[in-house]
């Protein structure tokens, strides 16, 4: 039988998909029987609001969506919400800009997915500024019913 110290290079290997471990066999012969785990990825909830430069057209606004969609896909997430705002007013000028066009996308993806993302983002000069959020079980059902239009909690009385 793996001890401790036996089981140590399965545990922190690098496999993602399956990881070996033995263990004594239920028969009277003492044979090993061979367990197989299957990871499972875990899929966390996010929400991103980028802004992108205001000189782009629709066209180009567009395809930038469908390029940071189709990476979401690309790497096993799921596209939740999008919400195109369009043209707003920045709270401060940056890069010389005091507009910019805002998109809040709310996604499903594995944790490993953002650093990846991260990188295209910095890289593309179309994006301004960007920033991503994980998304607790109440902040999903709160955007879930604010969607769908079903009362929040939080909406002022009517008098």
């Amino acid at each position: 039988m793996l001890g401790w110290q036996g089981l140590f290079p399965y545990l922190c290997s690098p496999k993602s998909v399956l990881a070996d471990f033995l263990r004594p066999g239920g028969e009277s012969n003492g044979q090993t029987q061979l367990l197989i785990f299957k990871s499972q990825t875990v899929m966390n909830n996010y929400e991103m609001m980028v802004i992108f430069t205001p000189v782009l057209s629709d066209e180009e606004f567009k395809a930038a969506q469908k390029r940071y969609t189709d990476l979401l896909a690309a790497n096993g997430g799921e596209v939740v919400y999008s919400n195109p705002w369009g043209l707003k007013s920045l709270a401060y000028p940056i890069e010389k800009k005091t507009t910019g066009i805002y998109w809040v996308i709310e996604y499903t993806a594995a944790s490993d997915f953002n650093a990846k993302l991260n990188i295209q983002l910095h890289r593309d000069e179309q994006v301004l500024r960007h920033m991503y959020t994980a998304l607790d079980k109440y902040a999903v059902e709160y955007n879930y019913k604010k969607k769908n239009g079903v009362p929040t909690g939080n909406q002022k009385a009517e008098v």
